[in-house]
């Protein structure tokens, strides 16, 4: 396979992944409602002009809820697929995952709180 192939091949799957973030932003409203809040966290981290340091957890915080609820979305397609009928391990299959988003989505919470609550009482005060 010569360079030109992997260059095709490499565009490609960037394509298949661009993909799967359109499907999930059209189909799921979880996803769409991360999306705007990380739109409105970014909008106050460039008004308070927050760290270098603070960029970075900030950063990781979106960057993790909006991995956590993809791969959320993907095994519940994955489970819908393979059985329609009520199954236990189905349902917990699905918990766990977004299981795995809400307690993401509290701890990005709690680092907001701590980088955004002294701007913000800065700002006020």
């Amino acid at each position: 396979m010569d360079s030109r192939d992997k260059s095709v091949r490499l565009w490609k799957s960037f394509s298949f992944a661009l993909t799967g973030i359109k499907t999930a932003l059209w189909t799921e409203r979880n996803m769409r409602i991360h999306l705007f809040v990380s739109i409105v966290v970014i909008g106050c981290a460039i008004f308070f002009s927050i760290s270098k340091v603070e960029w970075l957890f900030v950063i990781a915080a979106i960057g993790g809820i909006l991995s956590l609820e993809l791969l959320n979305t993907a095994i519940e397609r994955v489970v819908d697929l393979i059985t329609e009928e009520y199954h236990p391990l189905a349902k917990q299959a699905k918990d766990l995952a977004a299981g795995a988003v809400f307690v993401y989505a509290i701890m990005a919470v709690v680092i907001g709180i701590i980088i955004f609550l002294p701007h913000v009482l800065r700002w006020v005060i």
